[in-house]
């Protein structure tokens, strides 16, 4: 995603909350903070007019609209009311339907657009506090979203979401420039459906998500100031995103690039993604759990593939701007109780010499790394050219298991590197630790795959020689264990050196 995309997406989003749920202590201020958060990301906000009716400022004709790095939005509002309760609280309604028009700089020239007509009768909002910190809460009892997706002035998509039964709160503290954001919605339900042309093919979908939370938290500087985001993170900017869903379900036909027709059906029992970047570092995490998919048609040999996984999940810490000592930085994926159908078994194991139990991978690690540039600074990294952008301290295999087929490999180590010396291992920092591995199952599966033919015999002895050479017997049946070490500027398995 270019960055005025991301420009694009947060002033939109800031937009549609500003719609519901910007205010202040008294009704006039309401309307000035909605300014002032709108100014946060580049945006102006105007009206036509503004004018007091007894205990509410009525502002009519509210216009929006950004221009930042190609990226585009406008928006018109005929009419917000914000009403003084007199208890110091204000009440804030709008019109039931307002459009927002989005374009941003696509790929090769293109210009891609939205068209975006929001739609949220009911919606109610009240604001209490002080004009320093102010906090909101926001119902809705239905929220639609129709929008067209064009490229150059031809429509590709019409794109329609509703949210059922939305309940937020909202935090908003404006202090020296900065403004602090925190925000906690849930929604009972989410639909969705889109109809349209991807590459000259044309598809449709639908799907829905239960038990909608999410969570924001952000301090934001200004859009002047997110012009090098490596330096608003020196300076303070911080912002993070903590999504989550329940029970979701999602259909998708199209055809290929032969005319044929494709389908592809999911469920989800759970799934979530959170995000945070903050002082010198990202965090990225998603996954989801109780996952079934079924895709058939196009080149696929037989009805339907069937695809099953109990949970997934993939996370991400890392540093983001130049150190000057190591930063930690942590690694994992998983794919836990992978099932696939009997079909894609059969084409290379028809006698079901396997065992079909369910797969799994599991991968977890961390260390350090030291970073010699902003990784987020696009002018820096283009002038180090081909130079590596940082270097690696250590690795610590916290957690190794993978299980398929009969066995399983499960595995931990840590390893320091010496980035003084490139030359031992061919251009690889040089390494010093050591780490453990146990293997289950091994030559049971050998035996198999002989039996299926996928491994001829000829080839079966030299095989378990190399296996006999990274591994040596270990506790009970068909166990075997390698110790993988580095020391002395050398490789050694199970205490004999191998470089």
């Amino acid at each position: 995603m270019n960055r005025s995309s991301v420009v694009a997406t947060s002033a939109c989003l800031a937009l549609l909350i500003a719609a519901q749920a910007q205010a202040q202590v008294t009704p006039e201020q309401v309307w000035q903070g909605w300014q002032n958060m709108g100014a946060t990301y580049g945006q102006a906000m105007i009206a036509d007019s503004v004018t007091r009716q007894g205990d509410t400022l009525v502002v009519s004709g509210m216009q929006v609209s950004m221009d930042q790095d190609g990226a585009k939005i406008s928006g018109k509002l005929d009419e917000v009311r914000f009403r003084d309760l007199g208890d110091g609280t204000v009440e804030v309604t709008m019109s039931e339907t307002y459009p927002l028009a989005m374009t941003m700089p696509g790929e090769d020239g293109a210009t891609e657009e939205l068209a975006i007509t929001i739609s949220q009768p009911g919606v109610r909002m009240i604001a209490g506090g002080s004009a320093a910190q102010t906090a909101y809460t926001i119902v809705a009892p239905n929220t639609s979203f129709a929008i067209q997706a064009g490229r150059n002035g031809e429509k590709l998509a019409d794109i329609n979401a509703t949210f059922g039964n939305v309940n937020g709160t909202y935090n908003l503290a404006e202090s020296g420039g900065k403004s602090t954001l925190d925000s906690d919605v849930t929604i009972d339900s989410v639909a969705f459906t889109a109809t349209g042309k991807s590459d000259g093919q044309a598809f449709d979908m639908a799907g829905t998500m239960a038990g909608v939370k999410l969570a924001t938290t952000g301090d934001f500087l200004g859009a002047a100031a997110m012009e090098n985001v490596a330096q608003a993170l020196r300076d303070g900017f911080i912002t993070s995103l903590d999504f989550s869903y329940g029970a979701g379900d999602f259909v998708l036909n199209a055809t290929d690039d032969q005319g044929r027709p494709v389908k592809v059906a999911a469920t989800n029992q759970t799934g979530s993604l959170l995000f945070r970047m903050a002082g010198d570092s990202m965090t990225y995490n998603a996954g989801g759990t109780g996952v079934a998919m079924t895709v058939s048609g196009g080149e696929i040999p037989f009805p339907e593939l069937k695809i099953n996984y109990g949970e997934a999940g993939f996370s991400l810490t890392m540093p983001v701007l130049r150190t000057v000592a190591p930063a930690a930085f942590a690694f994992g994926t998983r794919i836990v109780d992978l099932t696939v159908s009997d079909e894609i078994w059969g084409m290379f194991d028809p006698t079901v010499a396997l065992p079909r139990d369910p797969a799994t991978l599991i991968i977890e690690s961390k260390g350090t790394a030291t970073l010699r540039q902003d990784i987020l600074d696009a002018e820096a990294m283009q002038a180090a050219g081909a130079a590596p952008a940082g270097e690696i301290n250590s690795l610590d295999l916290t957690s190794l298991v993978l299980r398929a087929a009969g066995a399983a490999m499960t595995g931990a180590g840590s390893v320091t590197f010496d980035n003084t010396d490139l030359v031992t291992f061919d251009g690889m920092p040089a390494p010093t630790g050591t780490v453990d591995m146990t293997i289950t199952g091994a030559n049971g599966l050998i035996d198999k795959l002989v039996s299926m033919g996928l491994i001829p015999e000829q080839d079966v002895m030299g095989l378990r020689m190399m296996l006999a050479m990274f591994a040596k017997p270990g506790d009970g049946p068909d166990v075997l264990t390698s110790q993988v070490e580095f020391k002395d500027k050398g490789l050694f398995v199970n205490g004999t050196r191998l470089k």
